[in-house]
């Protein structure tokens, strides 16, 4: 059974599609993991990070996206979603990271999110607009170890639907007043949500992002997370490096994980991070 983590904080700018990026790659190149990457956020960087801009842009355009996975929520009589042909096999740039597939996102998701409030329920009240993801995905999810859910920057519908299929969820934050701000509301909400639904959605940690070492701000905040200890917080730091964004460019020809994160220690941590997670997961 794949164990299904969602990624999420509500401030932009964390880092949060790159450690998603990051430890579907590491996953799969260093542990041999089966990993699903679902890219709920209308920003598609995880898409582009994994199949470059062109690819998804001749998916965009057949409308292989889960925009149309949410789009016939709103018009169930005439549904067009595809699943085999929508879900990307062997994706990324990565050597040896060959067991990643995505779920591609599209900017078309910004529209839909708003309109999904009143799609219709089908025959029997069978299907309401949390569900949609859980019911188009529930075939292909024994075919994984882990899926990691890139989710938008806000609890609206289009995130809850991947809360709904998760286990727990990781929020990446970089140590500051206004990126940590919204992490006890997640937490609420989160927690509100699991009891609405009837289902455990646990809060796995928090992974410090873009860390400097010079800043007396990232060090309090960072302190003060761990001191907190409701959310827990990973051992593993994610410093800020320059390499992570040249790492949002995806290549045609393959590369290292060190080539691609950069030859210091930033491919390391992540690599420590992923194993942190698997030992979160095995503990769970």
């Amino acid at each position: 059974m794949a164990r299904i983590v969602s990624l999420i904080n509500l401030k932009g700018g964390v880092a949060k599609t790159t450690t998603t990026v990051a430890l579907a790659e590491t996953l799969s190149s260093q542990h041999r993991k089966k990993v699903l990457v679902i890219d709920l956020d209308p920003q598609t960087n995880a898409t582009t990070m994994l199949i470059g801009e062109n690819r998804w842009k001749s998916l965009n355009k057949k409308g292989y996206t889960l925009a149309t996975l949410f789009k016939d929520a709103l018009d169930p009589t005439n549904r067009t979603f595809d699943l085999d042909k929508t879900l990307q096999k062997g994706v990324s740039d990565v050597k040896g990271a060959n067991s990643i597939d995505l779920l591609p996102s599209s900017l078309d998701l910004i529209d839909v999110q708003d309109r999904l409030a009143g799609a219709p329920s089908g025959q029997f009240y069978a299907q309401t607009p949390i569900d949609l993801l859980r019911l188009a995905v529930k075939p292909i999810l024994d075919d994984y170890d882990i899926v990691l859910i890139d989710c938008p920057p806000n609890l609206g519908i289009i995130t809850l639907n991947g809360l709904r299929i998760s286990e727990g969820y990781i929020i990446p934050t970089v140590p500051d007043v206004l990126s940590t701000y919204g992490i006890p509301q997640i937490v609420k909400r989160v927690g509100n949500f699991s009891k609405d639904v009837g289902e455990d959605i646990e809060p796995l940690g928090i992974v410090i992002t873009k860390y400097q070492e010079n800043s007396t701000i990232h060090y309090n905040v960072s302190r003060d997370l761990r001191g907190r200890g409701d959310p827990p917080v990973f051992d593993t730091v994610i410093r800020q490096a320059n390499q992570i964004a040249a790492a949002a460019e995806n290549q045609p020809s393959e590369r290292t994980l060190k080539q691609k994160y950069g030859y210091g220690d930033l491919a390391e941590r992540y690599i420590d991070l992923a194993a942190e997670l698997i030992e979160t997961l095995e503990d769970l």
